[in-house]
């Protein structure tokens, strides 16, 4: 068996719906963060075996094996082999789980995982009333609450007041605010250049999501909910947003032979089906799980990273674990970022090594929603 390390991992910026990143094709996008990365470790492209990768909405600018058409968009090497997945809200996390257990396994030495969602030019929305059909049977008879109503539904179940989760909303502006002033998403992010709509224009620079925004717990009380009667709004849920992330993995033994030093490696990974009631409420059981395989409690954790679905989702996770707040998501979340459905799984991993260095600690969590599935991993500073 290998030793797969996580080499390095990149973002580009995340954009607004219809923002500053919008005008990018989906494949391009990614295929600037795929390269980018490669660059970065000073790593031959020629070396990575396999790419794999996906979205959420495969369909129209994303639709043809988009993993690949990237890397080839790129002008990245055609031998190298592809896998385009859609694993939900977890593709990113997932596609580093699989190139990581192929490296484990000894399939290859060198893999790259990777995601993207560019959601203004491909809404999750395109996948109904293409004319081929439901993706449900006439007879499904099993119940699948839509994410408002799983998010609602687990703020209730745990006792949050709509209080409690403006309170959540407004804690991930403040926390992303003050991290982006003080750099700390400088390393994981790799600016992207947009091409002007005009004709001549010149190209503009992106170099910050474009989520954060100003606000208040007065602000935040004044909006409404987004399920008549519910508790989140569109402050204390994810935002819309296009981007792309990808990470580069190796043997440990392939990135010794190649002088490179490696940032950190998954000591445990995994996969599972939630709760339908509490639709998103999956976390906590994959936490659970990834802890137990290693015989850890939350003690033995210094960062937990919760993808912000809803404000709920981690709220719940950090009340049924007892995750002190000064752990979890300490630097904002998927509300202030933005939440390009595809790619944020390694935004997650990136954002927590990247902290992890700056703390001088050791180890994370890891976890994101993805309808009624959640991955988790612990990963581990080297």
């Amino acid at each position: 068996m290998s030793d797969p390390v996580i080499v390095d991992m990149l973002r580009t910026p995340f954009g607004k719906r219809g923002g500053w990143v919008s005008p990018i094709h989906s494949a391009a996008l990614l295929g600037t963060v795929q390269r980018g990365v490669i660059e970065r470790a000073d790593v031959a492209p020629e070396l990575v075996e396999e790419v794999v990768g996906g979205c959420v909405t495969p369909l129209g600018e994303q639709y043809g094996h988009i993993a690949r058409t990237s890397w080839l968009y790129a002008g990245l090497p055609p031998q190298t082999g592809a896998t385009t997945i859609d694993a939900q809200c977890s593709t990113a996390q997932r596609s580093v789980q699989l190139v990581a257990g192929q490296i484990a396994l000894g399939a290859m030495d060198v893999g790259l995982a990777c995601g993207v969602e560019v959601m203004t030019r491909a809404p999750l929305t395109a996948k109904a009333g293409t004319g081929l059909g439901t993706p449900r049977p006439a007879d499904w008879a099993v119940e699948y609450p839509d994410q408002y109503t799983g998010a609602d539904r687990i703020a209730a179940h745990r006792g949050f007041t709509r209080t409690d989760i403006d309170a959540f909303g407004l804690r991930s502006q403040q926390r992303a605010r003050a991290a982006w002033d003080a750099g700390k998403f400088d390393r994981e992010v790799l600016p992207v250049s947009v091409p002007s709509e005009e004709e001549g224009g010149e190209p503009t620079l992106v170099t910050r999501d474009q989520g954060l925004r100003e606000t208040s717990m007065e602000a935040l009380a004044g909006l409404k909910p987004v399920k008549e009667g519910g508790l989140h709004t569109a402050g204390t849920s994810s935002q819309v947003s296009d981007g792309a992330s990808a990470a580069l993995l190796m043997s440990a033994q392939r990135a010794g032979e190649l002088g490179v030093k490696p940032r950190a490696r998954l000591l445990a990974q995994t996969i599972v089906g939630g709760d339908l009631t509490y639709l998103l409420d999956g976390p906590i059981a994959a936490g659970r799980k990834v802890m137990d395989k290693l015989g850890m409690t939350v003690d033995d954790i210094d960062l937990f990273e919760v993808n912000e679905a809803f404000a709920s989702v981690p709220m719940s996770f950090a009340q049924v674990h007892g995750v002190p707040d000064d752990k979890l998501n300490v630097n904002g979340g998927a509300i202030a970022l933005g939440h390009p459905a595809g790619a944020t799984g390694i935004r997650l991993l990136a954002t927590a090594a990247n902290e992890l260095e700056r703390q001088d600690k050791s180890i994370a969590l890891v976890a994101i929603c993805a309808s009624a599935s959640t991955t988790a991993v612990i990963l581990e500073r080297l």
